[in-house]
């Protein structure tokens, strides 16, 4: 038993997604060679101590890796020799003795709300159906924080805009519903009125469609989203995942409490829903700064 019994223990009990499984079956082969290449072993797991992952780790890290990546690395590592030890094939897990490298906090940069509102209120998208569509999930990004994944899984009877609310399966199929008002109910009314004239809208059917009516897929999302916000923003990353970041900051900066966003996000705990109080700090030293009296420096 090895690395094909963790991974079907993940897809069919863990209900892990393709991505993250595609992810640590990568890490896992990686280092499996890594052993055979520096110990000549070969799925001996039971061979494999502390003093090996802490080698491999210094290997990550002389190939440029950062503490981030490696950390992803050794978090499937622990899974991994967790799952050994449950079902009996080592005694003990090597990953106790291992400590992670310490990784810099990473501070998303987001849009402002004036420049979210430039790009979906007077960007001139291509009047076309292209353009629409294009429109519609640069909006759906910033209006749900939907994840890429989440987006590109979006089905039409996930769409329930006459009960005010789109349905969204997140990591490990867990369900979330993300309201829906305003200006965005009815961009969304208006869309799918525009888009039942030109294809079969069947309930179990893609939301969103490449111009062939196939399922859209993350390469064309990220350029697309890349192209726009150049448009209205110099920040340096300009991702889908920034107009997640960006819908967050903007609520916590709006009074959200952080229970609600992460209920919003699909984030499995609040510690992850945490790292967006960063603008909403910067935004409250920046009024601290104007309204309180001794708040400017005297020059």
């Amino acid at each position: 038993m090895g690395i094909t019994s963790f991974l079907e223990y993940l897809q069919y009990q863990k209900r892990y997604s393709s991505h993250t499984l595609t992810a640590y079956r990568t890490d896992l082969e990686a280092f499996s060679q890594f052993l055979e290449t520096e110990y000549q072993l070969s799925s001996e797991w039971d061979q494999v101590n502390h003093q090996m992952i802490r080698y491999w780790i210094v290997r990550l890290s002389e190939e440029g890796l950062t503490s981030k990546s490696i950390n992803r690395k050794l978090s499937c590592l622990k899974s991994f020799f967790r799952f050994l030890v449950k079902e009996g094939n080592i005694t003990s897990n090597p990953m106790q003795k291992v400590m992670a490298p310490k990784q810099s906090r990473k501070l998303w940069r987001v849009i402002t709300e004036e420049e979210a509102s430039y790009l979906l209120d007077d960007i001139p998208f291509p009047d076309d159906e292209r353009g629409r569509q294009e429109k519609m999930i640069v909006s759906t990004l910033y209006n749900t924080g939907m994840r890429l994944s989440e987006l590109i899984n979006l089905r039409v009877g996930d769409v329930q805009v006459q009960n005010q609310y789109i349905r969204v399966l997140g990591k490990r199929n867990k369900e979330r519903f993300i309201p829906v008002s305003g200006t965005f109910e009815q961009e969304l009314k208006e869309y799918i009125a525009g888009e039942s004239e030109t294809r079969q809208m069947a309930q179990d059917s893609s939301f969103f469609v490449t111009h062939r009516g196939k399922k859209l897929y993350p390469k064309l999302v990220y350029n697309l989203v890349n192209k726009y916000i150049s448009l209205v923003s110099g920040i340096e990353n300009k991702s889908p995942h920034t107009l997640r970041h960006s819908f967050a900051t903007h609520m916590l900066n709006r009074g959200a409490d952080l229970n609600s966003i992460k209920e919003l996000l699909g984030h499995s705990s609040l510690s992850a829903t945490q790292v967006y109080t960063h603008n909403s700090v910067d935004q409250l030293k920046q009024l601290y700064n104007t309204a309180h009296p001794r708040g400017e420096k005297k020059s």
